[in-house]
């Protein structure tokens, strides 16, 4: 299922100290890299919410 949402609530979306910024950690291939670099990416086929309560809602 596709997301269409930003990548700062993906929970692939990271911070790397060593770069010093955001980098995204899923697998892209060399097209997919590029429309991300270019914020064309639109409907990742790898987001993640980062919500970490979706679990409890659930329970209750």
């Amino acid at each position: 299922m596709k997301q269409e949402s930003g990548c700062e609530y993906c929970a692939n979306y990271t911070y790397e100290e060593e770069y010093g910024c955001y980098v995204c950690d899923a697998d892209l291939d060399e097209d997919e890299m590029e429309r991300f670099l270019r914020s064309d990416f639109v409907g990742c086929p790898y987001f993640q919410t980062n919500d970490e309560y979706k679990i409890v809602r659930k329970q209750i």
